[in-house]
């Protein structure tokens, strides 16, 4: 299997910000009746990354994670975040990878996933994305070998998760 392909000329400055989830595969830490998903990256001192995850779960309580992520590959996006407590991420392999693969230009659109195509994330600057840019991010996550079969389609309630 080649390495899956990830975008050029990364900008994370302009990466930064909230970005509401459209579509995800599963994943065992996040229970598939959440809804309203969203994140905020923004910029510790450190050049590190400040991941704020919320949700509401299912029975529409507030659920957040803090996490901490590093640009591994600033100009292909790469980058490794990590959402154990604070004093604990210094621990070898507790870091999961979090690649950009696609990026529309005025970054308002964008496909995440990993190597191992077991990750995926459809993420836009607001809850609502046109169908047929839907459409064509998830064709080409196909593209790269991600099976979509279990593709929970993210719900929008207007439920308000405020950030802090």
């Amino acid at each position: 299997m080649s390495e899956i392909q990830t975008v050029n000329h990364f900008d994370l400055t302009r990466y930064l910000g909230t970005w509401y989830e459209i579509a995800r595969l599963p994943m065992k830490h996040q229970p598939e009746d959440s809804t309203d998903i969203s994140a905020v990256y923004s910029l510790n001192d450190d050049g590190k990354v400040r991941v704020q995850n919320r949700c509401l779960d299912g029975q529409g309580e507030l659920d957040e994670s803090i996490g901490e992520a590093t640009v591994v590959d600033a100009e292909h996006g790469k980058l490794e975040v990590s959402f154990l407590p604070e004093g604990l991420r210094w621990i070898p392999f507790t870091k999961g990878d979090y690649w950009v693969l696609k990026i529309d230009e005025d970054y308002s659109t964008a496909l995440v996933g990993e190597p191992n195509q077991k990750y995926l994330w459809l993420l836009h600057r607001d809850v609502d994305l046109d169908p047929s840019i839907k459409q064509q991010y998830l064709a080409y996550a196909e593209s790269l070998g991600y099976d979509l079969t279990d593709l929970i389609h993210t719900v929008h309630t207007g439920r308000k998760t405020p950030q802090l």
